[in-house]
This record gives structure tokens, C-alpha cells and sequence, in this order.
């Protein structure tokens, strides 16, 4: 599995699709193992480099993947496919928040990693799936140092996206539902966990 992991480095870069940081993917893949994860909704696929390396975290965790992109979802099928993990990922091709889960799937972590400008409507979305004591994970929190400092950005598109980002930090830090922390390691991670009723 580690040539193919390192394949899909390459491709990743070559392509230029982003994929999560070492240090990020090895902070969630150490959550799984410590928290007991079992069932983990990613949203966001993209060639299924994370999705894999959370499915591999222990033996008992099984991955939900979800991708809009069809280039980007097939590459995902291969690869999930030549890691030898298609009982333990299940690649949904669809727009995230277009797809309709059933109402009895209940995960115990949530991974954000998709369209930025849509963080806050995939948490409202898929919060109601989330067991008790389960967490959501955000990735490309810092975004490569631009969020905290949108006011400088020149570029309309960049800027909007960050301010979106920063509205969705804003969203974490003034939910009254989760305990939300900030880690400060790859590209900037955030886990919110739900107050304990």
C-alpha cells in the first residue's frame, strides 16, 4: 500500500489536486485510533489519499466518501481498489450537499475536506449524523496563512474565499451546540466536538 500511497503523492502533484497535509493525516489518523472510531463520513473524496489512510488507521473503521468530481471520484475507485480497502470504503458520486443519507447512519467522525465557500452548510447538513461523543474534523483551516488576513488580499476570488473560511472559524467559535479546538499543525484542522447532554 505505500508504493501506491506514494503514487498517488505524485499524481496529486503532477495533477494539481489537493490532497491533506502529512502532519494533518496523521493527527486524524492518531484521533481514530484513541477516540475508537469505527464510522467515519468524509466529505470530499478527491483520489481517496485520506480516505485510505483513515480506513487503514485500525482494523475495525469503515469510511463513507463522498465526491462531486466524476475524474476525480474514478481515480478514487482505482485507488481504494489497488489498496485493496473496497470492503472498507464505500465512494458515493454525488454532490455532497445534494445527497440524501439515510436517517439510521450514524458516524462517529465527520471529515470535512471539501468546497470551502461551503464549510458552515456541510456541518449544518451532516451534524445530525454524528453519534454521541463524535466529532467533526475541518481541514485547510489556516488555508496556506491567508485566513486572519483576508483585509490584505487583493485578488477578488482568493478574498472571497478566505473571508468565507473566516466566517466559518466565526460559525465554530459561536456554536453553542460543539466545543470546537483549533489545531494549529499542516494546514490548520479544527475539531468540534457536541456538549454532552
Amino acid at each position: 500500500m505505500r508504493e501506491k500511497l506514494l503514487e498517488m503523492e505524485q499524481y496529486a502533484i503532477e495533477k494539481n489536486v489537493p490532497i491533506i497535509e502529512k502532519q494533518s493525516i496523521a493527527f486524524i489518523m492518531n484521533y481514530i485510533k484513541e477516540h475508537n472510531i469505527k464510522n467515519i463520513l468524509e466529505i470530499g473524496s478527491a483520489i481517496g489519499y485520506s480516505t485510505i489512510l483513515m480506513a487503514s488507521a485500525k482494523e475495525d473503521v469503515y469510511v463513507t466518501t463522498i465526491e462531486r468530481d466524476e475524474t476525480r471520484y474514478m481515480e478514487c475507485l482505482k485507488n481504494v481498489k489497488a489498496c485493496d480497502m473496497d470492503k472498507k470504503i464505500n465512494v458515493v458520486y454525488q454532490d455532497a450537499l445534494e445527497v440524501n443519507l439515510s436517517n439510521d447512519l450514524k458516524f462517529d467522525l465527520i471529515f470535512i475536506d471539501a468546497a470551502k465557500g461551503q464549510y458552515t452548510k456541510f456541518f449544518e447538513k451532516f451534524k445530525y449524523f454524528l453519534n454521541e461523543g463524535g466529532a467533526i474534523i475541518t481541514d485547510n483551516i489556516n488555508f496556506h496563512g491567508y485566513v486572519g488576513h483576508s483585509d490584505e488580499l487583493e485578488n477578488g476570488n482568493l478574498k472571497s474565499l478566505v473571508v468565507k473560511i473566516e466566517g466559518y472559524i466565526d460559525f465554530l467559535k459561536n456554536n453553542d451546540e460543539f466545543d470546537t479546538e483549533f489545531i494549529n499543525i499542516g494546514d490548520g484542522l479544527s475539531i468540534s466536538v457536541r456538549h454532552e447532554k
